[in-house]
């Protein structure tokens, strides 16, 4: 038997409504036991004094860029990146080579996770076929297969039709349909917000309502079918109102936003920097105040990493020609505690829900708090100890951030998966 007792703990499960000291004994990959001063027998002690004791972190939204496109990141490289981020459960999106549009490559997906990601990998199925937005993709088989969710990943479904037809067909599977909105002919391929720097630097700039008039057509959708809609990555205050008001009427919507929306706004852009070219773009200071009250309120249900790899030659290319996206699996928890915690705006454990029964309300799965019986998936927490991100020791196989050696103030401590330690900040990623 595998015993592992983590002593001297602080144990936040606002779920369960915990928030005291306290050890976890684990056995044989599940929680044994939960209380103070619980005897060690032969088991193995991690001493977590001075450290939060959270259940597992979930990250909704990642792209693991296998198959087709492993040279920027596989399911063995970004599942090490997670478990270093300290999540404990990563949503792939679709968006890979072929795309995850049928049961095959789903099943593909579930066995290469098996057998080489360190943390748990869902699977999120395409909503239509290549993710083009025209038909529908084989949503039910790719259920059986194991997707957690469907969504057409950084593409729109801009046919409405297309879109009430995908909302009511995987109603029927229990699946709750991811939607990006945008649309494409009011954003086109810039990568910044339409303002004052948009027009310095000679670039067209994407506006909020390229974002916000998707988001209240598939409010309109979602209303009206019944079916589950969780609204990816919101930039944009406009879009915030939108989706609280619908929340207010009991409509079937949840929301996240990307840890980097919290704490970046386009003032923080240095001219051209393409490790700043994000989908969607930062907006004004006026919309990340919005996303951050909308965290601590409750009309923002996850926060996300939104990981988006892209090796160094394809992302340093001119500002208007390279991809849009930020390396993000290592650095989202420590940029959400310094935006909602440390900032005073919101308790440790609404930060805690954020990443814990927050996105597996989205998905509709049951994730096991810190309880007897339940899975021994945690995340720890040093909410004090300062740490530099260093990009060249990152688990990614892509280096595109703009968080490199940036000192952050806490962040993730350790990383149990399945009972076993799979990753500490002193000791790295164990074997």
């Amino acid at each position: 038997m595998n015993r592992t007792l983590i002593k001297n703990g602080r144990l936040v499960d606002p779920a369960n409504r915990l928030d005291e000291a306290g050890d976890v004994l684990i056995e044989d990959g599940r929680i044994a036991a939960v209380g103070l001063g619980l005897a060690a027998g032969d088991a193995e002690i991690y001493d977590a004094s001075g450290l939060v004791v959270g259940p597992g972190f979930i990250d909704l939204r990642a792209q693991l860029r296998e198959p087709g496109l492993e040279h920027a990141e596989d399911i063995e490289s970004g599942s090490r990146a997670a478990a270093a981020g300290g999540f404990t459960a990563v949503c792939c999106l679709p968006e890979t080579s072929p795309v995850n549009d049928s049961a095959t490559v789903t099943s593909f997906l579930v066995e290469r996770a098996s057998n080489r990601a360190v943390v748990k990998v869902w699977p999120i199925g395409a909503l239509t076929k290549d993710g083009a937005g025209e038909q529908l993709a084989e949503i039910g088989s790719m259920h059986e297969a194991g997707a957690a969710a469907v969504g057409d990943g950084e593409h729109t479904v801009i046919d409405s039709g297309v879109m009430r037809r995908a909302l009511r067909y995987a109603d029927s599977f229990g699946l709750t349909v991811m939607a990006h909105c945008e649309d494409p002919s009011l954003s086109g391929d810039d990568g910044i917000h339409e303002g004052v720097l948009s027009s310095r630097l000679g670039l067209s700039g994407v506006p909020v309502a390229a974002e916000s008039a998707v988001v209240a057509r598939d409010l309109i959708l979602c209303r009206s079918t019944g079916a589950r809609l969780h609204v990816a990555h919101l930039s944009a205050a406009e879009s915030i109102r939108a989706i609280a008001s619908a929340k207010a009427e009991n409509v079937p919507v949840t929301a996240e936003v990307a840890a980097h929306h919290l704490v970046l706004s386009v003032a923080d852009m240095p001219d051209y920097d393409s490790n700043y070219k994000i989908r969607p773009p930062l907006r004004d200071v006026s919309d990340r105040e919005a996303l951050l009250e909308a965290a601590a309120s409750g009309a923002i249900d996850a926060v996300v990493s939104d990981h988006s790899p892209h090796t160094g030659n394809v992302k340093m290319q001119e500002f208007e020609r390279c991809p849009f996206g930020v390396a993000g699996l290592e650095t989202a928890v420590a940029l959400a505690l310094e935006a909602l915690v440390h900032s005073g705006r919101a308790s440790l454990a609404r930060l805690i829900e954020l990443f814990t029964s927050g996105p597996a309300g989205v998905l509709g799965v049951e994730r096991g708090g810190i309880t007897a019986g339940a899975e021994a998936d945690l995340t720890l927490l040093n909410l004090e100890s300062e740490w530099t991100f260093d990009l060249n020791r990152s688990y990614s196989k892509s280096r595109n951030s703009p968080f490199g050696g940036r000192v952050f103030r806490g962040g993730p401590a350790a990383t149990f998966f399945a009972g076993r330690l799979v990753w500490d900040r002193q000791e790295g990623l164990r074997n």
